[in-house]
């Protein structure tokens, strides 16, 4: 079951409805950003029914105190979440003297649309007998600018009067804050012709996290006329009039927006602000907007992916790119990809390990390696805190956090912070898969050392050795399935940290480091988890076992359910769920897709037929995964399925949440599932490869790649083109084949 409420266009999320049921699922959609900040897509007008209005700026947050029934040894002190920032869109519109509330007035051509290509949103409407047009984008080109443009003109063929209150507003909140709490306080403020500017600090916490600093100043353009300026405790403004006749007039607002994550102090922050007000002031909207449509078809020449025969594939990988890309782009090495991005306050925004597992893989192929070097050195620079977390449960080495800002847990769910632990295996994968991809172990040698070894010290001390069994175990863990909790040897975990202790070994013998005092001793308590680690394994399935008792459940497939059961986290109790077989996303065949070279297609096969049954999707991070495996094993529809659920799981809101947030880290899995799957690209032990299949309902795909310093174009259709746009020759494999493409010189091959 799925909810679409936006036309389908290769380019354009567009409506021409006032959406009122699903309002903040049309506000998620048409969310925009530049990575440094971003906003849902709701009114800057009034709107006087349910809205969630959110601007967020990246690495901005608060720690908001933990609250729970019964407090357990090893609990985070705080949840950090990313806080509402101040409102910098917000106007008040009159026509001839009445507000225009779009919740109440009757209101008439009504359109909406996000042009990804160019990442700007257009709203158009008319009322009162005024039509207005509203153009608005977060500039790429300067990343501390927002550009909001009205044009205004008489639908009826007589003139009114418009006047317009432009408002900065600090009175905000989340939505999830503990008993309505507010994070921000006033510090400065002034309203004077032709600008002005409020600047707000977080409040005071009791856990020593910086205060921040948000300024936002506003500047204006256009053919209205400036009529008064306004100031309150927690808003500024300027306030605008015009006669709306036969002509259309204009009314644009620039906000320029800086933090103290860049300068220190009010002074310097308020002083920033001016001086890039002072740059952008006689700026004409034509040059701001073609810089930033320049910036957005610089990114698109290399990330896009042309689909063939469906423009609903098609404008799915777009928008997730375009989302992805709003979000982070990878110029800021201080920060991550948040689940939500800028398009809602769900999981706090803050850094999971979607980053490692999900979307490095993406990151690698469309952007430069720095970027991705980027994202493992913000991880090694949180080395100190994970090995606080792995003392606060009493344990060694380093276990870096499910939920994070500055590398201190702060998650407060036990099932999460205490059990999920697998997640600090996917920070150890993602060094590999960067010094496989990149074939650049200068990492590896030095910092990625560093965290290894941490982290296999952190294995070492979880696990526990069973004398019954004579085998190494480990007990009360959370595997990727989190519709099964405090569970014993979930065999991902398991695998896991076999893998992180062999790959580690391995990577000292080759680089040894004395500074990490890794002994002989230690070394020989590795090898000897490695030979003796328990693995669940049934013989008679022939499959390996999610974890001990899951074959005693009462094992049955999704589509024994009733629809009317989904989907289950909105429909059982978790008592239900945690009874029950059923699997909220990969678990088994997430270490299979990892460690793919390993096992045979056999054994693939095995498990994936098992396990894909029992699979509720319910995880956004489910399908990709699914997708790549069954493109792998030949099973053409099923990948096609699970492409069309990763690429449109929120323009169609497969799982009925979009409407808090978009899912921006599970976004790469439309990317990953066309390329890692259809195209089956792969880089095991160093070498590229590829084994292309085309969906039956598709004419042809293409997409770019960055490989190893070159540029390679991928085609498929009717056969299989790939060509060297950039660098060197490079040797790889197709269908197995060994292929030589040489600097401009593209090959068509076929199966």
């Amino acid at each position: 079951m799925y909810t679409r409420i936006m036309e389908t266009d290769p380019w354009i999320i567009r409506s021409q409805k006032l959406e009122t049921e699903h309002k903040r699922l049309q506000e998620s959609l048409t969310s925009i950003g530049n990575g440094y900040m971003g906003a849902r897509g709701s009114f800057e007008e009034s709107y006087s029914a349910d809205s969630h209005l959110g601007t967020y700026i990246a690495g901005v947050w608060f720690p908001d105190k933990t609250r729970v029934g019964w407090w357990k040894n090893g609990y985070p002190k705080y949840f950090g979440k990313a806080i509402n920032a101040v409102n910098f869109a917000k106007v008040k519109i009159f026509v001839d003297g009445s507000e225009v509330d779009l919740a109440k007035n009757q209101v008439s051509d009504f359109s909406v649309a996000l042009n990804m290509q160019t990442g700007v949103l257009r709203r158009s409407f008319t009322v009162s007998g005024v039509k207005f047009d509203l153009t608005k984008f977060f500039s790429v080109a300067r990343k501390e600018l927002a550009v909001l443009r009205w044009d205004v003109v008489s639908a009826d063929g007589k003139t009114h009067k418009v006047r317009i209150e432009s408002l900065i507003d600090a009175d905000v909140k989340n939505e999830d804050s503990n008993y309505e709490g507010k994070f921000w306080q006033v510090l400065d403020k002034a309203a004077q012709t032709g600008e002005s500017h409020i600047a707000s600090q977080t409040v005071e916490n009791p856990f020593g996290v910086e205060q921040f600093i948000v300024n936002a100043h506003q500047v204006f353009a256009g053919d209205f006329a400036e009529t008064a300026q306004t100031a309150a405790d927690w808003q500024v403004g300027n306030v605008f009039e015009a006669e709306a006749g036969s002509e259309a007039k204009a009314f644009e607002k620039r906000v320029i927006v800086t933090t103290s994550r860049d300068y220190q102090g009010l002074a310097a922050v308020e002083a920033a602000g001016r001086d890039l007000v002072a740059k952008i002031k006689n700026e004409t909207f034509e040059d701001l907007l073609a810089a930033h449509e320049n910036s957005w078809k610089r990114r698109w020449e290399i990330a896009d992916v042309v689909i063939e025969g469906s423009d609903e594939a098609q404008q799915g990988i777009r928008f997730n790119l375009f989302q992805l890309f709003s979000t982070y782009y990878g110029e800021d090495a201080r920060l991550n990809i948040g689940p939500k991005g800028f398009t809602g306050e769900k999981y706090g925004g803050a850094t999971y390990w979607d980053t490692e597992a999900y979307a490095v893989p993406l990151y690698l192929s469309l952007a430069e390696p720095q970027v991705t070097r980027n994202l493992l050195q913000y991880r090694r620079n949180q080395l100190p805190q994970a090995q606080h977390n792995a003392r606060e449960q009493g344990l060694a080495g380093a276990l870096y956090p499910m939920v994070t800002f500055t590398g201190i847990e702060c998650h407060n769910e036990w099932e999460i912070t205490f059990e999920e632990i697998h997640r600090n295996g996917a920070i150890a994968y993602a060094i590999y898969n960067y010094t496989n991809y990149t074939g650049d172990e200068t990492y590896l040698a030095k910092e990625g050392l560093e965290v290894l070894v941490e982290i296999a010290r952190f294995w070492a001390d979880r696990v526990h050795f069973s004398k019954r069994n004579g085998q190494y175990m480990i007990h009360g863990v959370t595997g990727p399935n989190e519709y099964e909790n405090n569970i014993n040897n979930n065999w991902y975990t398991n695998t896991l940290a076999v893998w992180v202790l062999t790959y580690t070994r391995d990577a000292l013998a080759k680089y040894p480091r004395p500074d990490l005092c890794v002994s002989a001793d230690e070394l020989a308590k590795w090898n000897d988890i490695i030979e003796k680690m328990y693995l669940p394994f049934d013989q008679e399935l022939n499959v390996f076992v999610q974890h001990d008792g899951f074959l005693d459940k009462d094992l049955r497939p999704v589509s024994a359910l009733s629809k009317d059961d989904l989907p289950l986290n909105q429909k059982w109790s978790w008592d239900k769920i945690l009874r029950s077989p059923f699997i909220k996303q990969a678990d088994v065949l997430q270490g299979i897709y990892f460690f793919g070279d390993k096992f045979s297609l056999d054994e693939k096969r095995r498990n994936y037929d098992f396990y894909e049954p029992m699979t509720v999707h319910e995880s956004s991070l489910s399908p990709s995964i699914h997708a790549i495996l069954a493109a792998e094993l030949g099973k053409g529809e099923k990948a096609v399925e699970m492409y069309e659920r990763t690429a449109r799981l929120d323009l169609d809101n497969y799982n009925n949440d979009t409407d808090d947030g978009l899912h921006i880290t599970s976004m790469t899995g439309s990317w990953l599932a066309i390329v890692q799957g259809f195209a089956q690209m792969k880089t095991w032990g160093g070498r590229l490869s590829f084994a292309p299949f085309l969906p039956t309902a598709w004419k042809g795909y293409a997409f770019h790649i960055n490989y190893r310093g070159r540029l390679l174009k991928v085609e498929v259709g009717t056969e299989v083109k790939l060509t060297l746009l950039k660098g060197e020759a490079l040797e790889l494999s197709v269908y197995g084949e060994p292929v030589k493409l040489e600097n401009s010189f593209a090959t068509a091959l076929k199966k």
